[in-house]
């Protein structure tokens, strides 16, 4: 059996070298080539199961050589991009504009949106569409109120006073005291003197003339805080650029989202971003400072406000939308002109007059109408 294969095999060889011999030189270069392509170790579907019987029957040496077949087939595209090398995070910077791309502030959420810093729940996406119902307006489109998480470490969600050695008050020391409501002025601590309920009260001689007795927590240090002593809830007065000054309540710390930046409440409802060097510590601040905040209405502002950290109601407007804002007491026409983190500058259409607002302001028709709203639902739960 051996003899006889191998006597077939030297007489298909034979047969070959015929072929190749009587073969043109292009068909001999074509055959070279078929045979040196890479393609050659690709399994043939098209082989046959007796290759006895085809040394046998054919002497062709095309029909020795096995058909290469390529299969070309397309990756889904989970698969791609999960190649894709991924993008690193941008951060912000000061110059970044207020219509930049990468602002949380002009994301857009969809209905399916499983974002935690900006997810709704049942509850909260049931009351948008009431509040929308309610607006009369087809034309205006209610914005998405979202609760934006701020706090990315245990610290950030404290609203009580670090456990600090508190600083040394004496007589001598130059501070900031307050003036009037909304005034607060730099003089000289001349004297201190003991009520007889013990309560501690300072004697102030200011610069720009004139003297007044004032309590502890109307008095803040004329220098700049450590950054260990701030905290959500604090009670500060900072300095405008026009050298004023104004109290208030811190109310973010910063981080990522608010461009590394602190943000204040003054006690007329203005909300700022500043840096640290604008910022002085209360000395002796009450146990509750919202009762040194003098408007009620603010003052349940930031009581709710306070409540929420690091989850504070925040609408979601955009460059150039319609809404209502409240001006000396009476609702007025607004566009917005720009958002920046977590305050936005609108203009208002009859006066042409701009002013930064918190997007979480009691201000806005919106969030009024959402917050009266939600309290009613939170009085409705608490009775159940």
């Amino acid at each position: 059996m051996e003899v006889e294969m191998e006597t077939k095999m030297q007489e298909s060889n034979e047969c070959v070298k015929k072929k190749i011999k009587t073969e043109p030189d292009e068909e001999r270069y074509d055959n070279k080539n078929m045979s040196d392509s890479p393609c050659e170790s690709v399994p043939s579907t098209s082989e046959s199961p007796n290759k006895e019987t085809q040394l046998k029957d054919s002497c062709d040496p095309l029909s020795l050589i096995k058909n290469a077949v390529v299969v070309l087939t397309r990756l889904p595209d989970y698969k791609i991009s999960a190649l894709r090398p991924p993008t690193p995070q941008q951060f912000y910077s000061e110059d970044d504009s207020y219509s930049s791309s990468d602002s949380d502030m002009l994301w857009e959420q969809d209905d399916d949106s499983s974002d935690s810093d900006f997810s709704l729940s049942n509850n909260k996406r049931k009351t948008q569409k009431k509040n929308s119902s309610r607006n009369g307006n087809n034309n205006e489109q209610a914005p998405i109120i979202v609760s934006s998480a701020f706090a990315h470490c245990s610290t950030e969600t404290t609203k009580v006073r670090p456990n600090l050695p508190e600083k040394e008050v004496a007589v001598g020391m130059m501070i900031l005291a307050k003036r009037k409501t909304m005034k607060w002025q730099r003089g000289k601590i001349v004297d201190i003197v003991t009520k007889e309920d013990g309560r501690l009260k300072y004697k102030v001689c200011f610069e720009e003339k004139g003297r007044s007795l004032v309590s502890g927590h109307h008095i803040a240090f004329d220098t700049t805080p450590d950054l260990e002593q701030l905290y959500v809830g604090a009670r500060v007065v900072v300095r405008f650029p026009d050298h004023k000054f104004r109290p208030g309540v811190l109310s973010e710390l910063p981080s990522r989202k608010n461009r590394l930046r602190f943000l204040v409440f003054i006690d007329d409802h203005t909300p700022l971003y500043l840096g640290l060097p604008s910022f002085h510590l209360v000395c002796r601040p009450l146990d509750d400072i919202l009762e040194d905040i003098p408007d009620d209405t603010h003052k349940a502002f930031m009581a709710r406000y306070l409540r929420d950290w690091p989850y504070p109601h925040l609408t979601q407007y955009k460059s150039g939308q319609m809404l209502n804002v409240q001006l000396n007491g009476v609702y007025q026409r607004s566009e917005v002109q720009a958002v920046d983190c977590s305050v936005m500058q609108v203009l208002f259409q009859d006066t042409q007059v701009r002013e930064w607002i918190h997007r979480g302001s009691i201000r806005l028709q919106h969030m009024a109408r959402f917050l009266d709203i939600n309290t009613v639902e939170e009085q409705d739960y608490d009775s159940d």
